[in-house]
């Protein structure tokens, strides 16, 4: 402790804390300790170097508290004037607080060089989600008084767990409060460089805030952090936040702080290079889309019986709308009603995407065809984006897993489009190779499925993320005439170039809209355009079956 010349104190009108230097010129305090500083000089001194007289500060950050005792935030990042030549204080890992004496450097009244107080921090959960307890070590010595507030809290060797934010009223009560490093790094992001934290070398925590600090400087814009740290953190990582991030700086520290698994970090700072570099212009955020899911499935109870679900998400979290078994003729009214509850759960900006889970069997299903409603008989495909995905791929854990990354690759640059031509007399095990070695996102079929079974089953199983057909049109091989599924991949491969794959649900939007309002809507090549679109991140919690089959 005698060599921690970084301890400061703080004067402000007449309030007197203390705080700890950080660098070589930010001081970290209590933001009440320097509440009059709109009014008031900010000084700051440092008892271990007197020579250094009293420095001019500015409050650089503001935590967000507001005045009150149980206020959260109180925090602030004070500036100064010019550099000081002492080494800033080293900081322990989050949670290393507990289980042991803990020590703060505060300045009562008429100790203005200086007094420690020893006391430990109490286990259990933090107070109010903000605060550790400090208890005294004894009922001698110098308790947590005035002048305390804003001091560093130490552990023997001397390394930070936090900052006295809180202090005793009078000499008999031996308590106060901390906020510990992983709180204050809430208020201020810059603390996720300087705070060791599991699985983060020092090198990548350097690297991942000089790439943000980079991007602010450059003012770089079209960077957005929530579609960053969807790509760091997967489709199966903690949800978005309510609202999403304000800036980079705070998407950074949540992958830091709150994020388990430590290669976030890395994939975060990696991306964010990447875009820095210009290699690529960043993507849509699949967060754009909220889905509204109708899954349907057999129930089990019969052949005309099937078990109808439908939900929305919202910030990243499902909500169930109702769910039904009926028979088939009943489906699609049901659907309709549902579907019209299932929008009052979106928020007032949500993009809508109409997903339609069905069992293999049924994707040829026209749903986009369906009336929105009993008075309203536009098709549902025309109102919205309206995709269709298949159910076992949808459950598939191994196969979300593999479509995942197969997304963060489209996002990142353009794809072509595999086309399987109606009649193809490729065999199936060469059309999968082919697939999989041009790791095919895109693939269209100049036939509907129940024509080319075997080859649609293998994209599929792939899986290959996107996949368009016309619903009806040439039976197989054996046809006469003009091929009506070589224009349909043909116009399609026109249609599609250069439209990233997040958008081609708004594409196919207004492909069936022209094509409705073509003079002869049937004979129009996007007629019975049908689209399966599979991004697991569009759907972070897996599907859980809200009704028995069986029931």
């Amino acid at each position: 402790m005698s060599n921690a010349t970084w301890h400061a104190r703080i004067e402000c009108g007449k309030e007197v804390g203390a705080g700890f230097l950080v660098s070589a010129r930010r001081v970290l305090t209590c933001a009440h300790v320097v509440r009059c500083s709109d009014a008031a000089e900010v000084t700051v001194s440092f008892p271990g170097r007197r020579e250094l007289g009293g420095v001019r500060a500015s409050v650089a950050v503001h935590g967000g508290w507001r005045g009150g005792v149980a206020d959260p935030g109180d925090l602030a990042v004070l500036e100064l004037e010019r550099d000081v030549p002492l080494a800033p204080a080293a900081f322990a890992p989050p949670g290393a607080e507990h289980g042991g004496e803990l020590v703060a450097y505060g300045f009562p009244k008429g100790y203005d060089e200086g007094m420690l107080a020893a006391y430990r921090a109490l286990p259990g959960p933090l107070i109010s989600g903000e605060w550790v307890q400090l208890e005294a070590l004894t009922a001698h010595g110098q308790p947590l008084a005035a002048g305390f507030s804003g001091a560093a809290v130490t552990r023997p060797d001397g390394s930070v767990v936090g900052m006295v934010s809180a202090v005793a009223g009078s000499r008999e009560v031996r308590v106060g409060r901390m906020l510990p490093t992983e709180i204050m790094a809430r208020y201020w992001s810059g603390l996720g460089e300087l705070v060791p934290t599991a699985g983060h070398a020092a090198d990548d925590r350097r690297r991942l805030y000089t790439l943000v600090r980079r991007a602010q400087e450059e003012a770089r814009a079209g960077l957005d952090p929530d579609r960053l740290y969807v790509d760091a953190v997967g489709p199966f990582g903690p949800p978005l936040p309510p609202g999403g991030f304000p800036s980079l700086e705070r998407a950074a520290g949540y992958v830091q702080w709150e994020v388990p698994e430590a290669e976030a970090v890395t994939r975060f700072a990696d991306r964010l290079e990447e875009l820095l570099r210009g290699d690529e212009t960043p993507a849509r955020p699949e967060a754009a889309w909220s889905p509204i899911v109708v899954e349907i499935e057999h129930s089990g109870a019969g052949a005309d019986q099937v078990t109808v679900e439908v939900s929305a998400y919202r910030d990243g979290h499902r909500r169930p709308v109702g769910a039904r078994r009926l028979p088939r003729s009943g489906v699609r009214a049901y659907v309709q009603e549902r579907i019209d509850e299932a929008f009052t759960q979106l928020s007032p900006d949500a993009e809508e995407l109409l997903t339609f889970v069905l069992p293999r069997e049924w994707l040829n299903e026209p749903v986009s065809r369906w009336e929105c409603s009993p008075d309203d008989p536009t098709p549902l495909g025309c109102a919205y984006p309206l995709v269709v995905a298949d159910r076992a791929r949808h459950r598939s854990g191994r196969l979300r897993h593999q479509l995942a990354k197969k997304w963060q690759k489209l996002d990142a640059g353009t794809t072509s489009l595999h086309r399987v031509e109606c009649g193809t007399r490729e065999r199936p095990l060469s059309l999968r190779k082919r697939l999989r070695e041009h790791d095919a996102g895109l693939t269209a079929y100049g036939a509907p499925p129940t024509a080319v079974r075997e080859h649609f089953e293998v994209a599929v199983n792939v899986p290959v993320p996107v996949l368009l057909w016309p619903r009806t049109g040439c039976p197989g091989a054996a046809h006469a005439g003009p091929c009506p599924g070589g224009t349909f991949l043909d116009e399609l491969a026109e249609s599609v170039t250069g439209v990233p794959p997040a958008d081609l649900p708004r594409l196919v939007l207004t492909l069936r809209e022209t094509a409705e309002a073509a003079d002869e809507p049937e004979r129009h090549w996007a007629h019975g355009l049908q689209l399966l679109w599979d991004d697991p991140r569009c759907f972070p919690e897996p599907t859980a079956c809200l009704h028995s089959p069986v029931a």
